[in-house]
């Protein structure tokens, strides 16, 4: 469902297999070079949906939680994706001594589980993705901040 400005959408996910659909059908409006950050509690699906995203992009090999890597890093046809969970960061500063910041590019997709621990070094998102419970599933709120990330909004058929 749409707002009424086009920035942010909202869809219940019942359950797996609903959110690696959606992941899916994210994974076909997004442009390279752009950031996503992803937001919820432990287990709110931010790794399933992800799995969706890259299955949705053609990859077929195992996608896991870079909780403990840091950053898992995947090459498809035309495009770069990285996938990041700062969770157990613990300052801020830890970004910059891990060199991240050449992962962000015109060629590539980085997607940021726990962003929060170093927004301030982080460029600015094109989208927030929020997952929080509801009933039996997650809801998930997805709200375009920049003029790219509307456009790749306007692209998604959800």
């Amino acid at each position: 469902m749409h707002n009424a400005n086009d920035t942010a959408i909202t869809r219940f996910l019942a359950d797996e297999a609903d959110t690696l659909a959606t992941g899916g059908l994210l994974a076909a409006a997004l442009a390279p070079g752009m950031v996503v950050f992803l937001e919820g509690d432990l287990g709110a699906g931010k790794t399933t949906l992800t799995r969706g995203i890259l299955r949705g992009l053609g990859f077929a090999g195992r996608v896991k939680s870079p909780t403990y890597t840091l950053v898992e890093p995947y090459t498809l046809s035309n495009l770069y994706l990285y996938h990041f969970d700062l969770y157990r960061f613990s300052d801020p500063s830890e970004w910059e001594d891990a060199g991240f910041r050449d992962y962000f590019n015109r060629e590539s997709v980085c997607l940021i589980e726990w962003a929060d621990k170093a927004e301030s070094l982080l460029p600015a998102p094109d989208w927030l993705i929020q997952l929080a419970p509801e009933a039996e599933g997650r809801r998930l709120t997805l709200t375009a901040l920049t003029q790219t990330g509307t456009q790749c909004l306007a692209r998604l058929a959800l």
